[in-house]
């Protein structure tokens, strides 16, 4: 096995390690710089609710008996 040391590797791990560097700024102020700043217009929802008024007419059949019978007492 060769020394890293001695052959001259380490040159060229230390020129690897400068180029990512170099790529990531360059990568980084590419995308600060062409950045376009969008507006975006606040929503504004309304909160008045309005209210229905519904009527619910219950018919009974006067003949229909029941099979249920609800209880008086609430446990």
């Amino acid at each position: 096995m060769q020394n890293p040391f001695e052959t001259g590797h380490i040159r060229n791990y230390i020129l690897l390690y400068a180029s990512v560097v170099v790529i990531m700024i360059l990568f980084f102020l590419a995308t600060t710089i062409f950045q376009e700043e969008k507006k975006i217009e606040k929503k504004v929802f309304s909160t008045v609710i309005k209210e229905k008024k519904v009527s619910v007419e219950i018919i009974k059949d006067k003949n229909e008996t029941t099979k249920f019978k609800l209880i008086d007492v609430n446990y």
